[in-house]
């Protein structure tokens, strides 16, 4: 059994028109939702043994305010360049690499490619995702004992929750 936590980044800043999107960071709410949701986690007492995340400011950023309240260290994040503004497919190559050492991965990227990922990964046809808001967290058990064999409509839901979902 391998669990997979897909996180969108927390909202970022749009304050320098001139920055190019890569370098974009958290905006004050952003940085206030990512421990949130970390909190969240550690609630559950849910932790990663991987966290993956684009290298993209806003997702390495939300990444690593989730590692510090989780207990996770920052040196840990991988970066994987496929992450940033990827498309479903891209996204589920990455996951079929993954090393089978890791039972509990957390992946960090972006919208629209999470959202479509979300929707075709997971098993229950009835269930529609519209949108995963910033620093929302979708969580999946996958019933496979290798990362490869994971393949659409594979994932079960186990929970989705977002900032604004409650509050703390």
């Amino acid at each position: 059994m391998k669990t997979l936590y897909i996180i969108r980044h927390a909202k970022s800043s749009w304050d320098d028109p001139g920055l190019d999107d890569y370098d974009r960071p958290l905006n004050e709410r952003g940085k206030r939702d990512a421990p949130r949701m970390g909190k969240r986690l550690k609630e559950r007492e849910i932790y990663a043994s991987l966290m993956i995340s684009s290298p993209a400011k806003r997702a390495f950023s939300t990444a690593k305010r989730i590692a510090k309240t989780l207990g996770y260290a920052e040196g840990g994040i991988k970066t994987e360049k496929k992450l940033y503004h990827a498309g479903e497919e891209q996204i589920l190559s990455v996951v079929k690499k993954l090393d089978d050492k890791f039972d509990v991965v957390m992946l960090y990227g972006h919208n629209p490619g999470l959202t479509e990922f979300v929707n075709a990964f997971m098993a229950d046809n009835d269930l529609v995702i519209d949108n995963i808001p910033t620093a929302g967290i979708v969580a999946f058990e996958i019933n496979v004992d290798h990362w490869k064999d994971s393949a659409w409509k594979k994932g079960k839901l186990v929970f989705f929750d977002f900032p604004k979902n409650k509050e703390d």
